[in-house]
């Protein structure tokens, strides 16, 4: 599995990707990320890649995205995590998020915390983020799909 900063080279894997109408529930799809990422430069898609097949995508946003969130001005937030439907269930978010320290410190080394916002009625992903050292310390914050959990990743 690679981790990569979304270029115009990856276009077409994204239109491969494929997400349910239940993961449309909690998170945004990757073109849609893309663009806002286009319009802000402290958004920054990353694709996990396994070959030529884009496995799972997400974003990292740093200074104004994460505010919302933690006061830590060396944070940054995990946001619009998916999984590509077709690759669900074989293990590959929790690939990526055993990873996804090491890419960040690689990268920004001036980030000392990985925050992120899962939906409360988000079981599945809860229990994912747990069991890849996410903390939730009790923080809820509302969002437009519902109350969130903030959990953390300190590095």
């Amino acid at each position: 599995m690679q981790l990569n900063f979304y270029n115009e080279k990856f276009h077409n894997s994204l239109e491969q990707y494929s997400l349910t109408e239940s993961q449309l529930r909690f998170t945004g799809t990757p073109r849609e990320q893309i663009k806002l990422a286009q319009e802000d430069s402290d958004r920054h898609p990353v694709l996990a890649m396994e070959g030529d097949s884009l496995i799972t995508f997400f974003v990292l946003h740093k200074q104004e995205g994460v505010k919302l969130y933690s006061e830590n001005q060396h944070a940054i937030l995990l946001r619009a995590f998916s999984t590509d439907s077709r690759h669900q269930g074989k293990g590959h978010a929790s690939n990526v998020l055993t990873a996804l320290p090491d890419f960040v410190k690689e990268h920004f080394d001036e980030i000392n915390e990985i925050v992120l916002a899962v939906n409360l009625q988000n079981e599945a992903a809860q229990h994912l983020y747990k069991k890849s050292g996410y903390v939730d310390e009790g923080e809820r914050r509302m969002g437009k799909k519902g109350e969130l959990i903030i959990m953390s990743y300190y590095l």
